[in-house]
C-alpha cells in the first residue's frame, strides 16, 4: 500500500499521545476509517492524508466535506449506538518516508 507508511507514522504519533488503537482500515457501508482509536472515554475516527508535495493539492484539500461526512457516518455505524462520544480527527502527512512533517487536526471540536 502506497500510503501505509503515513498511517504507521500517524498511529505511532497518536499512541505516543495516549490514544488506544481499536482498529485500522475499518470498512463500513459508508466508507473506511483509517485509524479507529479511543482517547479516554471518547472514540476517535482518524483520517490520514498524505501528499509528497502540493502538485495535486495538499492533504488538507483532500479532506472534502463529502469525505468528512463519510467518516462521520462510518464512525456512527461502528459505534452502533448514539450515546457514546465520538470525535473526528485528521493526521496530515507532508513529504516522504525519509523526510516528513505531520499536522494533527481535531475536526469537530
Amino acid at each position: 500500500m502506497k500510503g501505509a507508511w503515513a498511517e504507521a507514522v500517524a498511529q505511532r504519533y497518536l499512541l505516543a499521545k495516549g490514544y488506544e488503537l481499536i482498529g485500522q482500515n475499518r470498512r463500513t457501508p459508508y466508507g473506511e476509517i483509517d485509524l479507529w482509536m479511543k482517547q479516554g472515554q471518547v472514540y476517535v475516527a482518524v483520517e490520514v492524508k498524505q501528499r509528497r508535495n502540493a502538485r495535486f493539492g495538499t492533504p488538507l484539500e483532500a479532506l472534502t466535506p463529502q469525505k468528512y461526512q463519510r467518516i462521520y457516518r462510518s464512525a456512527l455505524y461502528l459505534l452502533g449506538r448514539d450515546d457514546l462520544a465520538v470525535r473526528l480527527e485528521a493526521v496530515l502527512v507532508y513529504g516522504s518516508p525519509q523526510q516528513f512533517r505531520l499536522e494533527h487536526l481535531e475536526l469537530n471540536a
